[in-house]
C-alpha cells in the first residue's frame, strides 16, 4: 500500500527536526566550533569518473556530417610580430588566465585560425559564406526594445551634452569676470589720465587736446619742468590765446563798423537788382503768376455752374 505524500508544512517540520538532531549529535561529540557552520574535517575528494563521462558522451552524441556540425580543433595562429617560437617557448609563453589581454588575444587568434581553415573547405562544399544583398532576417530583439534602447542612449547623450554646456558656461563666467575686472581697471586708469590731462590744460601746462580722442598717454613726472619752460618761452598760455581770439587783443573796440572815406568810395559790392528791391524789370512778366482774388474765384465758380 502506497504511503501518502506529506504536505509542505509536515516536510518542513521533519527537515527542521532532522537538522536539530544532527546539530545536537555534533554538539555532544564536540564537533561544533564558534560559527554558524559545521567544519568538515579533511579535504573534499575529487571524482574523475572517465567511464561515466564516456557513457554520457555516447548517449547524446550523433553521427552527423561535418557541414551540420562545423566543428574544428586547431591551435591558435602564430604571432607574426616576433620570431617563430618552438614548442618549448610555447610552453614557457603559456597564456596567463588572469591577464585579460592575453586571454582575449588567444581567443581571437584561435578563432582566426578556425576561419582560415574552414573557409576553403566550405567553398569546396559550395556552401555560401556571404550574406546576399536581398537577405532580410528577423531581429533578435523587438522594435519596442530597440526603441527603448535608442531613447535611453539619446537621454544619456543629452545629459552628457548638458553637463558639457554647464562646464563651458562656468568656464566662460570665470573668464568673463576676469575680463570685466580688467576692463574696469583699464577704464579707471584712462579716466584718471584724462582728468590729469584736463587739469593740466586748464592750468596752462599743456595746449594739446589729443586726450579727447582717447589717444592721450600718461605724461611722465620728469617732463613737468620741461613743459613749464617751454610755455615760458612760447609766450601766453592756451587759455590766454583762446580769450584773445574770442574777445580781441585789446585797444579801441567802439566804432569798428563806421564808414570811412575808403569804404564810402568803394562801390564794388553794389548790385542794382538787390538794392531796395529795384532793378531792371522785363515787360510782360508782371502779374503772370498772380492768383485771382476770393470774389473773382467765386464768380468763376458760379459761371461754371
Amino acid at each position: 500500500m502506497d504511503t501518502p505524500l506529506p504536505s509542505g508544512s509536515d516536510s518542513d517540520s521533519e527537515e527542521s527536526l532532522v537538522t536539530d538532531r544532527e546539530l545536537q549529535d555534533a554538539f555532544s561529540r564536540g564537533l561544533l566550533k564558534p560559527g554558524l557552520n559545521v567544519v568538515l574535517e579533511g579535504p573534499k575528494r575529487a571524482v574523475n569518473d572517465v567511464n561515466g563521462l564516456k557513457q554520457c558522451l555516447a548517449e547524446f552524441k550523433r553521427d552527423l556530417e561535418w557541414v551540420e556540425r562545423l566543428d574544428v580543433t586547431l591551435s591558435p595562429v602564430p604571432e607574426t610580430s616576433g620570431p617563430q617560437s618552438s614548442p618549448q617557448n610555447k610552453d614557457q609563453k603559456a597564456v596567463d588566465p588572469e591577464d585579460d589581454f592575453q586571454r582575449e588575444m588567444s581567443f581571437y587568434r584561435q578563432a582566426q585560425a578556425a576561419v582560415l581553415a574552414v573557409l576553403p573547405r566550405l567553398h569546396q562544399l559550395k556552401v555560401p559564406t556571404k550574406r546576399p544583398t536581398d537577405y532580410f532576417a528577423e531581429m533578435a530583439k523587438s522594435d519596442q526594445q530597440m526603441q527603448k534602447i535608442r531613447q535611453k542612449l539619446q537621454a544619456k547623450q543629452a545629459a552628457m551634452e548638458k553637463s558639457e554646456k554647464a562646464k563651458q558656461l562656468r568656464a566662460l563666467r570665470k573668464y568673463g569676470k576676469k575680463v570685466q575686472t580688467e576692463v574696469l581697471q583699464k577704464r579707471q586708469q584712462e579716466k584718471a589720465h584724462m582728468m590729469n590731462a584736463i587739469k593740466k590744460y586748464q592750468k596752462g601746462f599743456s595746449d594739446k587736446l589729443d586726450f579727447l580722442d582717447g589717444d592721450q598717454k600718461p605724461v611722465a613726472r620728469g617732463s613737468k619742468e620741461g613743459t613749464k619752460r617751454q610755455q615760458m618761452k612760447k609766450g601766453p598760455n592756451a587759455k590766454r590765446r583762446y580769450k584773445n581770439q574770442k574777445f580781441g587783443f585789446g585797444g579801441k573796440k567802439k566804432g569798428s563798423k563806421w564808414n570811412t572815406r575808403d569804404s564810402y568810395d568803394d562801390v564794388s559790392s553794389f548790385r542794382a537788382k538787390t538794392a531796395h528791391g529795384k532793378g531792371l524789370k522785363r515787360p510782360g512778366k508782371k502779374g503772370s503768376n498772380k492768383r485771382p482774388g476770393k470774389r473773382t474765384r467765386e464768380k468763376m465758380k458760379s459761371r461754371t455752374r
